[in-house]
């Protein structure tokens, strides 16, 4: 195992705070980030999450004959929570092999006309193939929804991502780029379908000051820890306490609760998100750049496949997801890697049929691929904060364990 590094990486590159985004402001967060992207307008909801569960609530009482959800097998647990506290069937497909796509001919097999939705992920930042979900939703008479949680910035020939399937949403959780702590944007294409899914929210979504409160004090903690000295005491030791009691899931934060809390965002926490977002293109821009010049360096390394884009799209770069030979020399890294705060992490722990805790959420289902796919990944920060001597210090303990 590499020595502790003395000030911890983050495993994902997130924008930080500073003291000038806490002032008091214009509520605009919305509305600043619509502009920023290209796009008509965004609905701001309390985290990612709920704009999936508002969508699908929305959708099912337009489609009320409709009950099922279709997901990659390999995404977050979330998207299974949401899909089950909507009242909705929870359909798995499986990934292609090596990739997190859902696999063309899974997808076909599973989707028909009890299908409600189709939900394509772009993961860790990759853009995803929406269109091959767009004609099977077409074929079935089913919707698509973008999960674009970590890839607010994202664009495929030139548009923002979000505008190909009916639905998008973006998460603003702590440490995807862009943070309020906990919040999400909700992109609609069709203007009708706009009013509805925001009607939605109006209706089923409360003032809870509980949570705003809560919300606001987590977010004045991000803003003071979300930097190298702090991020020891507010990831690095909780971490490394799960990992040493056996308990990977918990030591990536994929356990949740089974119940997604709907509740308004306030204002003030609105204005620190619009003060911050003045620096997110550059952000984005820079992070970009850093991933363009240490990808080769990667590539270089025999028997790792680092995911990229498909041509005519360019994802955001909060980490870099990568794929080993096999699970014995991907845990071999991470035995390495994982503990030293070097920013080195996995995305997911497990293919979503793999979790105990959503036994009842989850059907039990032969997913091959997804499994693989979880059993061989690792992320590596792309954060600003990891310096190239960091960088080069990962690639060589790549290169020690798969070559």
């Amino acid at each position: 195992m590499l020595p502790l590094r003395r000030h911890e990486l983050p495993p994902t590159a997130g924008l930080p705070l500073t003291l000038a985004d806490l002032r008091p402001g214009a509520a605009t967060l919305a509305a600043d980030i619509a502009v920023q992207i290209g796009v008509p307008a965004l609905q701001l909801e309390c985290s990612g999450t709920a704009c999936l569960l508002i969508t699908l609530i929305a959708l099912r009482e337009l489609r009320p004959e409709r009950r099922r959800v279709v997901v990659p097998a390999f995404t977050c647990p979330l998207v299974a929570i949401a899909v089950h506290q909507a009242g909705l069937e929870l359909q798995l497909c499986d990934v292609r092999p090596g990739h997190f796509d859902m696999d063309s001919e899974a997808l076909r097999a599973a989707c028909d006309e009890q299908t409600l939705a189709i939900i394509p992920t772009h993961l860790a930042g990759r853009i995803a193939d929406v269109d091959d979900a767009l004609a099977v939703a077409h074929s079935v008479g089913a919707y698509v929804i973008e999960d674009a949680a970590q890839t607010l910035g994202g664009r495929r020939n030139a548009a923002s991502i979000g505008l190909t399937g009916d639905v998008g949403f973006f998460s603003l959780a702590a440490g995807k780029g862009l943070s309020i702590y906990e919040g999400g944007l909700l992109l609609v294409r069709d203007h009708g379908l706009r009013k509805h899914l925001d009607q939605t929210s109006k209706r089923i979504v409360p003032h809870r000051l509980d949570w705003e409160c809560r919300r606001t004090l987590e977010l004045l903690g991000y803003a003071a820890l979300y930097r190298p000295a702090g991020l020891r005491i507010a990831y690095g030791e909780p971490l490394r306490r799960a990992l040493k009691r056996g308990d990977p899931v918990n030591a990536v934060g994929d356990e949740f609760p089974l119940t997604i809390p709907l509740h308004r965002v306030g204002r003030w926490r609105q204005a620190i998100g619009a003060h911050a977002a003045m620096r997110l293109p550059a952000f984005i821009d820079q992070l970009s750049v850093q991933a363009e010049r240490r990808l080769p360096r990667l590539r270089q390394i025999a028997g790792l496949d680092v995911l990229d884009d498909p041509v005519g799209a360019k994802g955001t770069w909060p980490f870099l997801l990568l794929l080993l030979p096999d699970q014995e020399r991907r845990d071999a890294a991470l035995t390495q890697l994982w503990q030293a705060g070097m920013g080195v992490s996995r995305l997911y722990i497990d293919a979503l049929p793999d979790y105990a805790y959503l036994a009842g959420v989850v059907p039990q289902q032969d997913v091959p691929n997804a499994r693989d796919f979880a059993q061989r990944s690792l992320s590596i920060s792309n954060s600003l904060w990891v310096n190239d001597d960091d960088f080069e210090t990962i690639c060589r303990t790549l290169e020690t364990i798969v070559v």
